[in-house]
């Protein structure tokens, strides 16, 4: 029998959501005093309209239920669900207001892909986009990279009750340390350092490029949050080529590779236990995947023309691999470069290495390498069995953050995400090749949008199908949430609407 929502979880739920939406009303504090500060008055309104909305729609939820008490693991997986969705919403609207969209869907669409760091977009005329909205744009991804439930606990928002489940429900199950609040509260300040000193860095790299003070610290700060969070959403059209600085690409992919590194592990290496981040599974599939992947990408590239000479291969593909494999979503090339200089053989190897992405608990999506290694892991068990004696007992093991025996638990967790993110990704491409693209374009897109990859063959675009716009969105929601919390969601709603009659006669 399939689990109900009763009145008395619906209540529960919406204070929740009720609590959420109020803290998520802090995400539009930058854009305002940054549209006061730059005299961005519409902007201005813009946001002071979407603030006392989302304040609003979230004090009228939270009274549903005063005293919600705790909250069960059932309820959280609905909360979490519905809150990137809700959020997306309300984010939906000062970004419609700008003028910048087509249509409200199209603002929905870059909502969702903010929230969730696809960084795809469906933008006109980004250059020309106030401070303020695009100080938004990145207050997303900010919020989205680290997830808003981590945030949230981190400033011991939701209460005790709350803390363990919709930590978990987030697609999160690691704890850094015992305490799930002070788990999260690790995994913010470790964001911070990076994004602070990135900042930094990379508003002098735009100085010495012939920025003014103000901009190149605005674009420092944008680039250092996209970058570390795996984002994707850049300030100017032409990501960053717009810098013209090698410089800045070597350390923009830095700054990738530390946002995919499982904060984990970011943990073994600031104690001083760098030995256990490369004896780690996570971190030799990585280096072995990368490694056989990059050679197939190089082989690819040097027969195009474009990439016949060896710094111009490096420079391009290095950072191309960097942010297909930390799904980033930052670009040194073209859309239409990508899609008619790099050939079918490089083409389909970003898309391999989007569709993987990079490491459990960090902010890159995908399928993530602790679950490539752990099927990898029962394949040897399963080989192992086979070939020893009926009586023998198999016991394979793994390091991640200390020696751990490979459970049937766990190989069947990583193999049900791995086959429902492939079946996404196949599903998606269908829906592309219905509407006419190209198979390669729609395998591409489909795994961009599943992995929040952000990288695109130019079929996310303005203007594009409402339809196929909408699949997208849904794969861009059931990436974040890794399935199981959407599949939950999902099966619960359906169960709680279902007529009485239909549940009797379906169990009987």
């Amino acid at each position: 029998m399939w689990p109900r929502l009763t009145l008395d979880d619906f209540r529960v739920i919406c204070h929740y959501l009720g609590n959420l939406l109020l803290f998520s009303s802090f995400m539009y504090v930058p854009p305002i005093v940054t549209a006061f500060v730059f005299g961005e008055w519409q902007a201005f309104n813009h946001y002071l309209i979407a603030v006392g909305i989302s304040m609003i729609a979230g004090t009228l939820l939270c009274f549903v239920r005063v005293q919600p008490g705790r909250l069960n693991r059932r309820q959280a997986m609905v909360v979490t669900g519905l809150i990137w969705v809700v959020l997306a919403f309300f984010a939906s609207i000062p970004l419609y207001l700008s003028g910048h969209y087509l249509s409200f869907l199209d603002a929905f669409f870059d909502g969702v892909s903010g929230l969730t760091t696809t960084g795809a977009s469906v933008i006109v005329d980004v250059d020309h986009l106030s401070n303020a909205d695009n100080m938004f744009r990145f207050m997303m991804h900010l919020v989205g990279g680290l997830g808003l439930i981590v945030v949230a606990l981190s400033l011991g928002l939701l209460g005790k009750g709350a803390g363990a489940s919709l930590y978990s429900s987030e697609a999160r199950s690691e704890h850094v340390v015992p305490n799930v609040v002070q788990t999260t509260r690790l995994i913010a300040r470790v964001a911070m350092v990076f994004i602070v000193f990135s900042t930094g860095v990379l508003a002098v790299m735009c100085l010495v490029a012939g920025m003014e003070p103000v901009r190149a610290l605005l674009h420092g700060f944008w680039l250092s949050i996209t970058g570390f969070v795996t984002g994707g959403y850049a300030p100017t059209s032409q990501s960053a080529m717009y810098y013209h600085s090698f410089p800045m690409e070597i350390f923009l992919m830095v700054l990738m590779l530390f946002g995919t590194i499982n904060f984990t592990l970011h943990d073994e290496i600031w104690r001083g236990r760098v030995s256990s981040f490369f004896r780690d599974m996570e971190t030799v599939t990585m280096i072995i995947w990368l490694l056989a992947v990059a050679a197939v990408f190089a082989a690819a590239l040097c027969a195009s023309q474009e990439f016949d000479s060896l710094p111009a291969m490096l420079r391009r593909g290095l950072f191309m691999i960097m942010a297909a494999f930390s799904t980033t979503g930052l670009q040194n090339v073209t859309t239409n470069e990508i899609v008619t200089c790099f050939g079918s053989g490089a083409f389909l190897m970003i898309a391999m290495m989007m569709a993987i992405g990079g490491s459990a608990g960090g902010t890159a999506g995908g399928i993530k390498f602790y679950r490539v290694g752990i099927v990898f892991k029962s394949i040897v068990a399963s080989l192992k069995e086979t070939l020893s004696p009926d009586s023998a007992h198999v016991v394979v093991t793994y390091y991640h953050v200390g020696r751990r025996t490979l459970s049937h638990e766990t190989s069947r967790e990583a193999l049900t995400v791995f086959v429902l993110f492939v079946a996404t990704y196949a599903v998606g491409t269908l829906f592309g090749v219905a509407f006419g693209y190209d198979a390669t374009q729609a395998i591409f897109e489909s795994v961009a949008m599943t992995s929040n990859g952000g990288l695109s063959s130019g079929i996310v675009s303005p203007g594009m199908q409402p339809m196929l716009e909408c699949v997208y969105i849904f794969q861009m929601w059931a990436g974040r949430l890794e399935f199981l919390t959407l599949l939950a969601l999902i099966v619960q709603v359906i169960a709680s609407i279902t007529p009485k009659f239909i549940r009797e006669r379906s169990r009987a």
